[in-house]
């Protein structure tokens, strides 16, 4: 399969994917059957970031621990956002929040900028960066978020975490997965 068609039937699958899950509204089909123009999430997953992202959904229900980063010993936040980058796209990020947040080859990105497969970070804990998901889109992010949890899919819009928010960062997916 070429990668072309590889990259749409990924971008077509998450968002299959998300609607099945309830994240996101059915797409609004047009007469042709195409996709609509309007922008959405449907229209930003359709590049690498769509593999990153299905990738994720892939773990949901995986049990959050403390230290973890495999999927027999559970994850916890940042374990899991590391995983799914090397795993990904090949990148391999620090195994802290605080330590992700702060890589210099991530981009910061504001909230009203963000596109699926961006980092999102959340002060959880007294401090800045204490938390850390994966954004995969109209205001959703999939993280493992504490012990007795499990990897899920979240609204940033939530009051817990839209008062929690502290900033997002966005890796060159194409440098990333350059040499893969």
């Amino acid at each position: 399969m070429g990668a072309a068609v590889g990259n749409a039937n990924a971008g077509d699958s998450v968002a299959r994917f998300l609607q099945q899950r309830g994240i996101v509204a059915q797409a609004q089909q047009t007469p042709s059957g195409a996709d609509p123009a309007a922008p959405g999430l449907l229209n930003q997953v359709r590049d690498k970031a769509s593999d990153l992202v299905l990738s994720a959904m892939n773990f949901l229900g995986v049990p959050y621990k403390r230290g973890g980063n495999s999927v027999s010993n559970g994850f916890d936040c940042s374990g899991f956002t590391r995983h799914i980058f090397e795993m990904s796209v090949g990148l391999v990020l620090p195994r802290r929040a605080d330590e992700q947040a702060k890589l210099s080859s991530l981009v910061p990105i504001k909230k009203e900028d963000l596109k699926p497969g961006d980092l999102v970070f959340f002060n959880t804990m007294r401090a800045t960066f204490s938390h850390v998901g994966i954004y995969v889109g109209e205001g959703k992010f999939i993280h493992s978020p504490r012990v007795g949890g499990a990897v899920r899919v979240e609204d940033m819009r939530e009051a817990y975490w839209a008062k929690r928010f502290t900033g997002a960062r966005r890796a060159d997916l194409n440098q990333a997965n350059a040499g893969t």
